[in-house]
């Protein structure tokens, strides 16, 4: 079975999808595209805000277990900032609403080599980020 059979998404979408397997094998996580900050304006507009939306929707329709979502992560491990993502696409944490709870999800991406808050919150201030933004 395709990726793409029985999906419900946009023509558009369909041909992304098509183009990252025929490269990636699947759909990578959105910083394999584009190595960007996760607050970055890019992913709220253009090409970014279209492969964030086309992850989204694609993500659920696998149907993956706790187990194949970490293999699929350790696969492209994220830069650090980008642990607030692997939380909710792991565990379905709404990173804003339940802010108070994430420690506990901090620990557990510890636990299993990703990072910890610490380094997530270090990484999200990093100047390097603003400077790959100036630079291109």
């Amino acid at each position: 079975m395709s990726l793409t059979e029985n999906l419900s998404m946009e023509p558009w979408m369909l041909e992304e999808i098509d183009q990252l397997v025929a490269e990636h094998g699947t759909v990578p996580p959105p910083w394999v595209v584009y190595d960007e900050h996760p607050y970055s304006i890019g992913w709220r507009m253009g090409d970014g805000e279209g492969l964030r939306m086309l992850w989204w929707l694609w993500w659920p329709q696998q149907g993956y277990s706790e187990e194949e979502k970490i293999a699929y992560f350790r696969k492209w491990p994220p830069p650090h900032c980008w642990l607030a993502f692997l939380i909710e696409a792991i565990w379905g944490v709404d990173t804003y609403a339940e802010r108070d709870k994430l420690g506990l999800f901090f620990e557990r991406t510890t636990r299993l080599g990703f990072g910890s808050q610490r380094e997530y919150e270090q990484d999200l201030a990093d100047p390097k980020w603003h400077k790959r933004r100036s630079d291109q």
